[in-house]
């Protein structure tokens, strides 16, 4: 099989995975609540086992991108999610279900950072910078795609087989990354004759050198471990409160599959929506602007997560579930944007690992915690403290934008990449992009673009 574009696939991978990833993950929460019978500690210690395992190496995984090769770690992550979806299919009890989420875990790390590097290498910066919205909007029509297959399947089916389908898919996804991903623009950050363990550590020592000695790429990390923080609640806990606490409508006799596919559709669609009005009318003019773009985005989150866990109304529910979905996916491929600026190529890869892991540690931190108040207080006040916890971010972004610029790049010349405003509606024959940067395993639950383990969100 010949080798296709970079571009084409991209293209190919970001609509694979959101397709994929949403078989499993528009039924992942009702799986655990339903088939597994599991209360909200459970919940978020599923989520906390997740984090932790893509805490712990996602650095490691991502220095092996920059000094082995990028397109070998796509690949060895594509096939271990695709078994580790597998083995949460055929689960029957929490211990099994754990040990899925610790193996996706590993292996979004091998995704994670590398993906998005991969194709910066092969296309240069200034023409990914612009991919990272369009692209989101082909992993979110493939995501569409795949809730409504889900579902389907699992209303003729039953829930495991959505799941089943989900991991062989991301094992074939992988075969084609293996054949058709080409790989002519990288450099393997190790001089010759170096052992490979020794360029391990060179690397993991210069990305760590290249956070220090930014304050403004330390403050990014810091709002990434807060955003993570917020959402683990939400996405974990966000199924159970519209199931036991505010109840689904007896519409039109619509089954528990059905229902949650029209969460997820929803905030997809207006996902879609959403990002083609920022490319089309927001223009980032600077490194403050992106600061600024981002605090009014956490605001208006931090208002729809409290409310969404106050009102009793399922309708009122629905509207700020959907604008927290819309929101989160307005949101990643610009902070993706953001962190990327200026950064060097021999270590691009790491720094978005760490930003993953910041992420994850936010994940990770805030899960058990959430997950305690859920079983002690209620369900509610829990999504109301996770919803709360983002709002120190909002000091993190006035700091960011006091500061200055990311990397190497002064904010005058970051205007000259970040050209977000193109027109969403190029057709996608014309240079077909992909999906934007791979998040930390976050719950399949909240839209937000492929990659790291997330949590399902909305279903």
């Amino acid at each position: 099989m010949r080798r296709l574009r970079p571009e084409t696939t991209y293209l190919v991978y970001s609509t694979g995975e959101g397709f994929f990833f949403h078989l499993m993950s528009v039924l992942f929460s009702v799986f655990l609540i339903v088939e597994l019978d599991l209360g909200p500690l459970q919940l978020l210690l599923m989520g906390t086992v997740l984090e932790v395992t893509y805490l712990l190496f996602e650095v490691p995984t991502g220095v092996v991108a920059d000094t082995v090769s990028r397109r070998l770690s796509v690949v060895i992550g594509l096939f271990g999610t695709g078994a580790a979806f597998l083995l949460l299919g055929v689960s029957g009890s929490f211990t099994v279900a754990m040990i899925s989420q610790a193996l996706w875990g590993v292996f979004a790390t091998f995704q994670s950072g590398a993906d998005v590097a991969w194709l910066t290498d092969e296309i240069g910066e200034q023409a990914a910078q612009p991919m990272y919205l369009r692209s989101e909007q082909w992993w979110q029509a493939g995501s569409l795609a795949g809730i409504v297959v889900g579902v389907t399947i699992a209303s003729f089916t039953n829930l495991r087989t959505s799941i089943l389908v989900s991991g062989a898919g991301f094992v074939v996804l992988g075969l084609f990354m293996a054949l058709a991903m080409r790989e002519e623009n990288f450099r393997p950050e190790r001089r010759e004759g170096e052992r490979l363990h020794t360029s391990l550590a060179t690397t993991v020592r210069e990305g760590a050198a290249a956070v220090r000695a930014h304050h403004v790429l330390l403050l990014i990390l810091g709002t990434a471990a807060l955003h993570g923080m917020s959402t683990e609640g939400f996405d974990r806990l966000s199924d159970l409160h519209l199931i036991e606490d505010i109840g689904l409508p007896t519409l039109g006799g619509l089954a528990l599959p059905v229902w949650f596919g029209v969460l997820d559709g929803g905030a997809l669609v207006l996902g879609i929506g959403a990002l083609a009005i920022v490319k089309r009318r927001v223009h980032l003019q600077g490194h403050a602007a992106v600061a600024r773009v981002l605090a009014v985005v956490d605001i208006v989150l931090v208002v729809s997560a409290v409310a969404f866990a106050l009102v009793a109304s399922f309708w009122w529910a629905l509207a700020a579930f959907w604008v927290v979905g819309t929101l989160r996916s307005v949101r990643e491929p610009v902070f993706t944007a953001w962190i990327n600026q200026g950064l060097d190529a021999k270590t691009r890869a790491t720094i978005n690992s760490v930003g993953g892991q910041a992420d994850a540690i936010g994940q990770a931190a805030g899960g058990p915690g959430i997950g305690l108040i859920a079983r002690s207080v209620s369900v509610p006040t829990a999504l109301v403290v996770s919803g709360l916890l983002r709002l120190p971010a909002l000091f993190l972004y006035a700091r960011a934008i006091r500061r200055g610029t990311v990397g190497t790049l002064a904010p005058g010349e970051i205007d000259e990449e970040l050209h977000l405003e193109e027109d969403a509606s190029d057709p996608p024959h014309e240079g077909p992009e992909t999906s934007g940067p791979h998040d930390p395993p976050e719950a399949p639950h909240a839209p937000e673009s492929p990659g790291s383990p997330e949590a399902p969100v909305a279903g």
